[in-house]
């Protein structure tokens, strides 16, 4: 009898010690998202005086700015959305409508891929807290303009445009980051031949025997042949570049929401138990987890915690969610989170954009932010 209630006791303190860090973990939570408030609020400020453009990164102390047609365009009017529903601020709101339609001519653009992270995360944000027609319309056009790029020889949609006179056959390039663009198409649809053909192929071809992740797989647009699979920001062909690692994470956990296909499922959980026991201590990965060269990526993990979570919704395997509520912990962190007015008025620190072409090298990334808002967000929902 004594041992059976020294057993309850020692159960009842682990329970209420884990209530008690899931608690604290929201309360930095809640506190990062209102430093992520004020730290919007000022970037907004300062990009009103810069007409069409919108805050990438801060480096070597200077803001540095894209516009409707570069890739991370939707990401700060992402932000301001996500952060509008958190609080109800009808500033945010304003401030949200006014830097989504900066965005807005990215929706004809039929040269890029990366339509879905330009529009879906704005646009489609938008659309969803207002129901307002016209987001809508916008998100509807982007799709359009996005399945242009899809070869059904491939099946894939084509990612960059490189027009290579000298080996015309490796013109055909699909990276992984692509999963993420799916979701637009998955909202509008209509699309299903293509989003479905898209996700299989990719299965098929971009992941090895360990579910890690090659970055790029240039296809034969003729026969739909592969004929290269390499990196093009990770440390080198055969290693896993950590935030490739993350989007396809969570590009097939999204694709599991919007379709219900368990095979989705199922590659989520591979990827995930790949990844999992390959983190470091706080659980933010380095730029590539093969690499020698030690270099935190902090947007890495915001995608992965998003990805987590959701992922722990669908399978309730606690590792999942205790690995995200590290992460978060992490980013949360002195370490990692910005005090308000510094940073260029971006949120996460050390993030690593392209290392190997010396581009954004442990700097804050809108993206990086967005993931983590929405992580956070998600995380408080629980």
């Amino acid at each position: 009898m004594k041992k059976i209630l020294l057993f309850s006791a020692l159960m009842a303190a682990v329970m209420l010690s884990g209530c008690s860090e899931r608690y604290e973990l929201k309360k930095d939570l809640k506190q990062a998202l209102k430093v992520a408030v004020e730290q919007n609020k000022q970037q907004a400020a300062r990009m009103d005086g810069f007409e069409g453009k919108l805050p990438r990164t801060f480096e070597k102390g200077e803001v540095k700015f894209t516009d409707a047609s570069g890739w991370v365009c939707g990401f700060f009017p992402g932000s301001l959305w996500l952060l509008y529903e958190h609080t109800g601020d009808e500033e945010l709101k304003t401030l949200a409508e006014k830097y989504t339609r900066r965005v807005e001519s990215a929706k004809d653009d039929k040269g890029t891929h990366d339509l879905g992270f330009m529009v879906f995360c704005s646009y489609g944000n938008a659309y969803r807290l207002t129901g307002d027609e016209y987001y809508k319309g916008v998100i509807e056009q982007a799709a359009k303009s996005l399945v242009t790029r899809y070869n059904p020889t491939v099946g894939c949609i084509r990612s960059w445009n490189t027009h290579r006179k000298e080996n015309p056959e490796l013109d055909f390039m699909v990276i992984i980051d692509n999963m993420m663009n799916l979701e637009m198409l998955e909202w509008v649809g209509g699309y299903d031949e293509i989003t479905r053909s898209h996700a299989y192929t990719t299965i098929k071809n971009h992941f090895r025997d360990d579910y890690s992740t090659y970055h790029v797989v240039a296809y034969n647009e003729q026969t739909g042949e592969v004929v290269e699979k390499r990196t093009a920001q990770g440390f080198s062909d055969d290693s896993a570049w950590a935030r490739g690692q993350a989007w396809g994470l969570y590009g097939y956990t999204m694709m599991y929401r919007m379709t219900g296909d368990e095979t989705y499922l199922t590659q989520a959980v591979k990827i995930a138990d790949y990844l999992i026991p390959r983190l470091p201590a706080d659980a933010v990965p380095n730029w590539d987890y093969d690499a020698e060269h030690q270099q935190k990526d902090s947007s890495s993990a915001s995608i992965m915690a998003s990805a987590l979570i959701e992922l722990y919704g669908f399978t309730q395997n606690e590792t999942y969610l205790a690995t995200a509520e590290r992460q978060l912990r992490s980013l949360s962190s002195e370490e990692y989170l910005a005090k308000v007015g510094e940073n260029g008025n971006f949120l996460l620190k050390h993030g690593t954009g392209h290392l190997p072409g010396k581009s954004e090298i442990d700097v804050p990334l809108s993206y990086g932010d967005y993931y983590f808002i929405e992580a956070a967000m998600r995380y408080l929902a629980l």
